[in-house]
């Protein structure tokens, strides 16, 4: 099959395919992450961001493709979660600059413009490093340069195959990832959406290999979820919700009275595919589990049960949600029109404990989200946008948000500088020498001065076997990790924590603040504070609720 063109339907079919692919290998690329912590979420990053992406485009009426790639671009930069997201977002940019003024596109029109695509990533990192997404798509460019072909079809699996090729090389460059024995997981993303792309040309199906977990599905929808509660979706009108219901049910499958079918992965979703979008579907040999927006929930409730019986179901009125919304929006502009703040102070935090703490350190605004879920650009963009502020310091908390937290800040309509932040730890450190009455160039300067006086502990438990640094970890052992590197592995929580916060002091140490998270008591704090004191009764050790997930304990010392 030889096509010599990409018009406006074609394009729109890449793009729909590579968001579907990137949705369908989430987990998947999300295991790739070197460190065996459970927030890997390089691929639940990249499908959020490139959903935002094809969001943009399927809502774009023009029949120019460059006008398509545009959207594409702008629903990327707006949607770029973690770095992987915002160099994703780059790519397109690129892509979309050289054919912005293409009606339609050629196979020389591809190759220059994944050519500017390499350009743009690669200048959007200030310190380039290879074996990484940069290396993918520096090898699909170089192949496109290289190709002889005007067939599109043959052209991308050119593409696909260099990117493959590109992605096999990542361990022989990053020598963390040889170490750990997986290839860049941004790299691996970029494969799927230039795999997708070569398969709509090629007419091939796309293949849903890699299914998301219940778990990283409950995640992406409450990231979804939670964007539809931030105060500028209020300028939407509810009328203008085409599917008004969000609709859950969890199926048991087999089981129950009504069972009229064996459970067919495709039959049961491409049903509820016609009944509405925004469709989830994630099963096991026992349960399955379905999110999607519809105007028709009994229809979804009556299917599921053709196929088992319903052990949950949860049905929200999202017109109703947006009401209250736009009420609380109006409420909320009413009290604070008339009284800008000097300064806002943004912080990204995860579990509410820490929420207050940055509270009541000065931060006027909190950004649910950091290690489990990295916020996107525009919902930093937001914070910014509605923090009603003649000017804003943001406070990522995690070295993964520096980009979109970057983007956010070149766009926004007011003066915007980071506070680079890789750790809650140091975010609540760097909060101490905020003084309201300095200019920002001086808060930034002061406040990044105090990121060096603290060192951050995490402890967490690791999800699968491998060996980092000579140091061998096994499934669910306990990690204490210093400042980004893993130093501690134990198999009990409070041995590993101990330990690390002994080679965490120095002689010049003083204070050790223990913030526990989610799951843990307050009594089981203060017996690790009461150990952390016999260790040197000099020390002062401060004990503070965090209810961060994932990270049982985080540690500083200063």
């Amino acid at each position: 099959m030889s096509i010599s063109n990409i018009d406006r339907s074609k394009f729109d079919q890449m793009v729909q395919a590579a968001a579907t692919t990137l949705n369908n290998n989430a987990e998947f690329i999300n295991s790739l992450n070197v460190f065996p912590v459970p927030d890997g979420d390089t691929g639940t990053n990249m499908s959020m961001s490139f959903q935002s992406g094809a969001d943009y485009v399927s809502r774009d009426t023009s029949e120019s493709v460059g006008e398509l790639a545009q959207s594409l671009a702008k629903g990327l930069l707006m949607g770029a979660r973690g770095n992987s997201g915002v160099i994703l977002s780059q790519i397109f940019r690129g892509f979309s600059k050289s054919v912005s003024e293409k009606d339609n596109l050629s196979a020389q029109d591809i190759v220059e413009a994944f050519k500017n695509s390499e350009k743009t990533a690669y200048g959007s990192v200030m310190k380039p490093t290879e074996g990484t997404i940069l290396t993918v798509i520096r090898g699909i460019s170089e192949a496109g340069q290289s190709a002889t072909t005007n067939d599109l079809a043959e052209l991308f699996d050119i593409l696909a195959d260099a990117a493959e090729q590109a992605l096999q090389s990542t361990p022989d460059l990053l020598p963390v990832l040889k170490q750990v024995g997986v290839v860049d997981s941004g790299g691996q993303g970029l494969v799927f959406v230039v795999k997708a792309f070569s398969d709509v040309l090629n007419g091939r199906e796309i293949e849903a290999s890699h299914q998301p977990n219940t778990g990283e599905m409950d995640q992406m929808i409450d990231a979804s979820h939670e964007q539809s509660h931030e105060s500028a979706q209020g300028k939407l009108n509810p009328d203008d919700i085409k599917f008004g219901y969000c609709t859950q049910i969890m199926v048991r499958i087999g089981r129950g009275k009504e069972v009229e079918y064996d459970f067919d992965y495709d039959k049961f979703y491409d049903h509820l595919a016609g009944l509405g979008d925004s469709l989830l579907v994630v099963n096991d040999d026992e349960i399955v589990k379905v999110h999607v927006h519809t105007e028709q929930p009994g229809e979804v409730i009556s299917w599921g049960q053709k196929f088992g019986d319903l052990a949950n179901v949860k049905i929200d009125n999202m017109r109703l949600q947006q009401e209250t919304i736009i009420e609380k929006d109006d409420e909320s502009k009413k009290e604070t029109k008339s009284e800008p703040k000097e300064t806002a102070i943004i912080a990204v935090a995860s579990g509410d404990g820490i929420g207050e703490l940055f509270t009541s350190l000065g931060v006027t605004d909190v950004i649910k989200g950091g290690q489990t879920m990295n916020p996107s650009t525009q919902d930093i963009l937001d914070a910014i946008n509605n923090s009603n502020a003649k000017k804003a310091i943001i406070l990522p908390n995690n070295g993964n948000i520096f980009m979109a937290a970057q983007q956010a800040a070149d766009v926004a309509e007011i003066p915007v500088e980071i506070v680079h932040a890789k750790t809650i730890q140091q975010g609540l450190t760097t909060m101490l020498s905020f003084n309201p009455d300095a200019s920002l160039d001086d808060n930034v300067s002061e406040m990044e001065d105090m990121l060096d006086t603290v060192v951050s502990g995490d402890v967490t438990n690791a999800v699968r076997d491998t060996e980092i640094d000579g140091v061998k970890i096994k499934k669910d052992d306990y990690m204490g990790i210093i400042d980004g590197k893993i130093k501690v592995v134990k198999d009990d929580l409070n041995e590993t924590t101990i330990d690390m916060i002994k080679e965490m002091l120095d002689e010049d140490s003083e204070v050790v603040t223990i913030i526990y998270g989610e799951g843990m008591t307050q009594d089981q704090a203060d017996e690790l504070a009461e150990q952390v004191k016999s260790i040197d009764d000099d020390l002062e050790v401060e004990v503070h609720p965090g209810g961060q997930p994932v990270y049982p304990y985080l540690i500083s010392v200063e």
